[in-house]
C-alpha cells in the first residue's frame, strides 16, 4: 500500500518513513504543504499522514482542499498541538484520526492499520487466492500452510496483486502503488520483482497463480 507523509521536520519524517518501509508500505515524503497537496492530487494514495504546522499550506488547509475535491483518502493528522479545539478543528476539516507528538510508534502503526482497514469495503485483513494467504495485520504470507519470506517490496507487490485478484494490473498501476513517485515505470525493475515473487509463490506447486498478460500486465488468479 502507498502512503503519503507530509512532515517538515526531516528527522521525524525520516524516522516515520523508515518505520513504515520496514512494515512493507511504500512511502512518498513531502516537506511542505504545497508539495504535499500537489502529490495528493496527482497520485492515488491509500493513506495520507499529515502534519499540521507546515511551510506553505498548513495541514488544515490541505485536508479541507482534498475533501472539497471529493478525495476520500484516509487522513491521519500528526501535530505537537494537544489543544482539544485543534483536534476538533482537524476532525471537522475532514481528518479521520489525530495523533499528538510525541507518540509511541506502536500506537502510530496501529492507527495506520485501522485507517487502511476502514478504507476497504471488507473488514477482513486476510487476502486469499487458492491456498495462498496474506495477512495484512501481521504481514505474513503462507501457501498451503508453508510460510513464505518476502522482502518489503515483494510483499507490497504481492499484496497489490492479491487485492486485485482476477484482475489485470498494469505496470503503471503497480508502479503507482508499490514504488514512490520518482520510479520509472518503463524500467525492467517491475519484471524483475514479479519474477522474484513468482519464484517464491509458485515454485514447487503444480498450480501457478501469478500470470503475465501479454501487452497488458499481470494477474493473480486460481
Amino acid at each position: 500500500m502507498r502512503i503519503l507523509l507530509v512532515e517538515d521536520e526531516k528527522k521525524i519524517a525520516s524516522f516515520i518513513e523508515k518505520g513504515l518501509i520496514e512494515q512493507h508500505y511504500s512511502v512518498d515524503v513531502a516537506y511542505d504543504g504545497d508539495r504535499g497537496l500537489y502529490l495528493a492530487e496527482i497520485n492515488p494514495y491509500d493513506l495520507i499522514i499529515l502534519d499540521i504546522m507546515l511551510p506553505g499550506k498548513d495541514g488544515f488547509a490541505i485536508c479541507q482542499e482534498l475533501r472539497k475535491q471529493n478525495n476520500d483518502v484516509p487522513i491521519l493528522m500528526l501535530t505537537a498541538r494537544d489543544d482539544v479545539r485543534d483536534k476538533i478543528y482537524g476532525l471537522d476539516s475532514g481528518a479521520d484520526d489525530y495523533l499528538t507528538k510525541p507518540f509511541a510508534f506502536g500506537e502510530f502503526l496501529a492507527r495506520v492499520r485501522v485507517l487502511l482497514r476502514r478504507q476497504r469495503a471488507s473488514k477482513t485483513t486476510t487476502l486469499k487466492v487458492a491456498d495462498l494467504e496474506l495477512d495484512q495485520l501481521t504481514h505474513t504470507v503462507t501457501r498451503a500452510g508453508k510460510k513464505i519470506e518476502l522482502t518489503s517490496t515483494e510483499y507490497a507487490l504481492l499484496e497489490y496483486l492479491m487485492i486485485h485478484a482476477e484482475q489485470v494490473v498494469t505496470r503503471t498501476m503497480i508502479s503507482e502503488h508499490v514504488w514512490d513517485q520518482d520510479f520509472d515505470s518503463y524500467s525492467n525493475v517491475i519484471n524483475v520483482y514479479v519474477n522474484y515473487v513468482r519464484k517464491k509463490i509458485d515454485a514447487g506447486f503444480p498450480q501457478k497463480l501469478i500470470h503475465s498478460v501479454r501487452g497488458r500486465g499481470y494477474m493473480i488468479k486460481e
